[in-house]
């Protein structure tokens, strides 16, 4: 009974102190993208450098790495945190990654943006891939992150769902994931240190991105991944920003565990309507869930009543509910019992 109400007031104190040092906040199942914990998670702020998350994966997914980049007048456009690029330097794309990420570059912002497609181009591309993400209150104006002029704004849940995109994306995790980086360019030599302290104060910590201005106040945006468990967190005017991340990534692996609720494998529903046809979905779901949700899964299924179906067509969905929340929703295929059985007989004789 002691140690209980012991486990109790930690986690009490721990929750105190989180709200305590934190305005807003968001962990996120990293698998199924459910919000686990979170606190004015919808409310707008400005973002200050955590932008660069995304300016890194407009660039990872436009352009090579090796690209070699000519430093212009761009660098003199901007102030603040910089790797103090000189005009006529020249890095390659991968190399200005590591320099925007640890040592937060303002001046390799604006070159990155500048040259791996026109400026005003990479600005559109930054806020149509907010979009597709589904960041629904995200406005990008810049690569940098500076408000002064121009102003990034963004939500606790939208920079969760943009780190959830990121953890996909092997190179980002590689470059966000190491603490130093050495390179020598045509003028000089540069050693730059990661900022985000986490990856050394916490060992499952994985990736992130730290954010200031006068105005933003601490912005941090990161994860963690403990086996096959994997978090993101989003916190936005933090005065404690590591130790909140560290604290909220424990209490949340302790808390909760990841569930199998759909295979894609052994997914069986029989349906009088769709009787000559097998029906089937194409991904498998998991999602973390705490002791006493585990028993609360409810799937419901809604299904088309098509007078004409082709094989492989979309005909359906099924709803994961948490209790009352929906908390995913998967697309369900109708093939042909006989297409199906001739799918079998090829691969059979495939392998055979």
């Amino acid at each position: 009974m002691k140690k209980l109400i012991f486990l109790f007031l930690c986690l009490f104190l721990l929750d105190s102190n989180v709200n305590a040092s934190v305005h807003a906040y968001v962990v996120m199942d990293a698998s199924s993208g459910r919000v686990l914990m979170s606190s004015n998670m919808n409310e707008k702020n400005l973002i200050a450098s955590t932008t660069k998350i995304m300016t890194a994966l407009v660039a990872l997914e436009n352009a090579p790495l090796d690209l070699v980049i000519e430093a212009g007048e761009e660098v003199n456009s901007v102030y603040g945190s910089m790797l103090y690029l000189d005009v006529g330097e020249e890095l390659t794309l991968k190399d200005l990654l590591y320099g925007l990420i640890y040592q937060s570059g303002n001046d390799a912002a604006m070159v990155i943006a500048s040259n791996v497609m026109p400026y005003d181009k990479f600005i559109d591309e930054m806020n149509r891939k907010a979009v597709s993400i589904g960041m629904k209150n995200t406005v990008f104006e810049n690569p940098h992150g500076l408000d002064d002029d121009t102003k990034n704004y963004s939500t606790a849940y939208d920079m969760a769902l943009l780190m959830r995109y990121a953890t996909n994306n092997d190179t980002f995790m590689e470059i966000t994931g190491q603490t130093k980086y050495t390179v020598d360019s045509n003028i000089e030599r540069h050693i730059w240190y990661n900022k985000n302290k986490l990856l050394t104060l916490y060992r499952y910590a994985t990736s992130g991105k730290i954010g200031y201005t006068t105005s933003s106040k601490h912005v941090f945006v990161s994860s963690a991944k403990k086996g096959e468990e994997e978090l993101v967190i989003a916190t936005i005017k933090d005065t404690d920003r590591f130790n909140t991340h560290k604290n909220l990534y424990e209490e949340t692996f302790d808390k909760y565990d990841k569930y199998m609720i759909l295979n894609r494998y052994t997914f069986s529903l029989k349906e009088d309507y769709y009787k000559d046809y097998h029906l089937y979905i194409k991904n498998d779901f998991e999602v973390m869930l705490s002791e006493d949700e585990k028993d609360k899964i409810r799937l419901e299924i809604k299904l088309k009543k098509l007078d004409k179906v082709s094989d492989n067509e979309q005909v359906g969905y099924v709803y994961v509910y948490v209790k009352d929340e929906l908390v995913h929703k998967e697309e369900i295929y109708a093939i042909s019992k006989e297409s199906k059985l001739k799918k079998i007989k090829n691969w059979l004789f495939f392998w055979k």
